[in-house]
């Protein structure tokens, strides 16, 4: 079983009169990636910077290896990196003395663990290079090499992949997946691109109105939930599809870009392509597509908008 790297019991903020977060709890794991999402003004930025320390807690605990944020914050903190958007450097300095710098605010940094972390993040060719040259994706890979100086157990990444291209993306989610698994390090994440939280993380915790409305398993869910199943059909017969679905096997379905579509187990295709042929409604594709984890927070927060 992986060690709790970062937990949260109940944790609640107030602010004057106004509870902004209701009691939060949630776990991650060494070696997990842990994506945070949320609507606007769910609470998820506030829920962060408490953290981190950066706001007082109301009340409840946040634990990091076993250390109160509250009581033991030096002890805590000293486990954690973090980069807030995009990480400021000096763009004047060369990113191995950008390095070297805040290697200096960190106790016990040698000049080994700056070659590391610079290996780590693939920068070994473009170390000694002005930042001012650094592109955004290179930027956000010397700010994870800073983040990871001093070895900590859990690293907080706010917009990791903000202002990148296609390419850089793809660079950071690669990073992010290998520290998670080669270093065994925590790595929680908040971001508004919901397709590569669903490709960079483990578990997701969705917050809303400052609680947790549901965790969702990414990759890994063994449970039967149902698939959207979508029907090719002749285009006459259509809305005698969705009729014949719903008076015969009590199936609600909508048509969207030409096909019938339902929500359904596996399971009942077999029955509801038998009862269109049946009912004389020629059937050319059936196609199965797993939920994906847009349409589940779209299902459980009602929004379109993500903080």
């Amino acid at each position: 079983m992986p060690n709790v790297a970062m937990e949260l019991n109940n944790v609640h903020k107030k602010i004057g009169k106004h509870e902004i977060i209701k009691g939060v709890d949630f776990s991650v794991h060494s070696g997990e990636v842990f994506g945070l999402i949320g609507p606007n003004g769910a609470g998820k930025t506030t829920t962060i910077r408490m953290m981190v320390g950066l706001l007082s807690i109301t009340e409840g605990q946040v634990k990091i290896l076993g250390k109160s944020i509250q009581s033991e914050y030096r002890d805590a903190i000293s486990e954690v990196g973090a980069i807030i958007e995009n990480p400021e450097m000096y763009p004047f300095m060369s990113g191995y003395k950008n390095l070297k710098h805040y290697a200096r605010m960190h106790p016990g940094v040698t000049d080994e663990r700056i070659q590391e972390v610079i290996q780590l993040v693939g920068l070994e060719k473009r170390i000694n290079e002005k930042v001012k040259r650094y592109s955004l994706g290179m930027r956000q890979r010397l700010g994870i090499a800073q983040a990871l100086l001093h070895k900590p157990s859990v690293l907080i990444l706010d917009e990791p992949t903000n202002g990148l291209d296609p390419a850089g993306i793809s660079e950071i989610r690669q990073y992010i997946r290998r520290l998670a698994e080669d270093e065994n390090i925590a790595v929680i994440i908040s971001s508004h691109l919901l397709s590569e939280i669903e490709l960079m993380c483990d578990r997701v915790g969705i917050i809303q109105h400052g609680k947790m409305v549901n965790f969702e398993s990414i990759g890994k869910s063994d449970d039967q939930d149902e698939d959207v199943i979508k029907l090719q059909l002749d285009v006459t017969p259509k809305d005698k599809a969705q009729e014949i679905l719903k008076d015969q096997l009590q199936i609600d379905s909508s048509i969207q870009k030409g096909f019938l579509s339902c929500q359904i187990e596996k399971d009942h295709v077999p029955s509801i392509v038998k009862v269109l042929v049946e009912h004389e409604v020629d059937v050319y594709q059936v196609v199965s597509m797993k939920g994906t984890l847009e349409d589940k927070f779209f299902e459980l927060t009602g929004e379109n908008v993500i903080e």
